[in-house]
């Protein structure tokens, strides 16, 4: 399985303030990475870093591999949303004086090569999120929290991208509606094959749908291996994130 992220000693932050010192991860194609950690560990900066919304201080961020690798660490946000970076953050960030499906064709991409057939557009958006398709015309503020983050992974993923990052996409929704993005989260990655790195508050749902995990502490990494040997100890997990769920 080929590599497709690759940090290497990265550190960041905002400003001259570094949150992040020396963190290498990487993810192969087709795989998910649960980053985990507790509150104000570095999470979303470490997410922030990799769409390009922080200051990089060192360490280098490449996508892809061979011929094809890009050095994601030198470009600006745009072009690394086209290089093949699908960011959902914590805020969402939807065009609220938009509709939904302005929102989603608004930012729509063609199929990356030898995806054609799995392309996802504003059709395969509804189809997912059936809420959404009956709300097409509604603009963004007439929204609930939950069809708001609806719209946002949907409209990362009409961006047809390499590697979906998604910060932490059930926090402060209903019970109901973080099924259905579980549902929706595990569908894309697992059963359609698309890399993701997750952010999320409920360590044991994600790492059930994850490969590989990640956790961070103080701006470092101090756990990084399978996402199964870190649900297989308990103590340890309990331990790395100070809850027991």
């Amino acid at each position: 399985m080929a590599e497709l992220l690759k940090v290497e000693n990265l550190s960041a932050g905002y400003g001259e303030a570094v949150v992040l010192h020396g963190v290498s991860i990487s993810i192969d194609e087709g795989q998910t990475l649960a980053l985990l950690g507790r509150n104000g560990t570095g999470k979303t900066t470490l997410i922030n870093t990799l769409a390009g919304a922080t200051r990089q201080h060192g360490g280098t961020v490449s996508l892809g591999a061979g011929a094809a690798c890009v050095a994601l660490h030198k470009l600006p946000p745009h072009q690394r949303a086209a290089a093949g970076i699908g960011w959902v953050p914590q805020e969402r960030n939807i065009f609220k004086s938009l509709t939904v499906d302005e929102n989603l064709t608004a930012v729509a991409r063609p199929a990356r090569a030898g995806r054609a057939s799995s392309a996802w557009t504003p059709a395969r958006v509804y189809e997912l999120f059936p809420r959404l398709a009956e709300r097409k015309g509604n603009l963004g503020t007439q929204l609930s929290g939950g069809e708001q983050q609806m719209l946002a992974l949907g409209r990362a993923l009409v961006l047809n991208p390499a590697l979906l990052l998604l910060d932490e996409p059930c926090e402060g929704l209903a019970p109901i509606i973080v099924q259905e993005l579980l549902r929706a989260i595990r569908r894309i990655t697992r059963d359609e094959g698309l890399s993701a790195i997750i952010v999320e508050q409920h360590p044991k749902a994600i790492l059930a749908i994850s490969d590989t995990a990640a956790v961070l502490d103080r701006g470092t990494v101090v756990y990084s291996g399978t996402a199964e040997s870190l649900q297989e100890q308990p103590a340890m997990l309990s331990k790395l994130l100070g809850v027991g769920r």
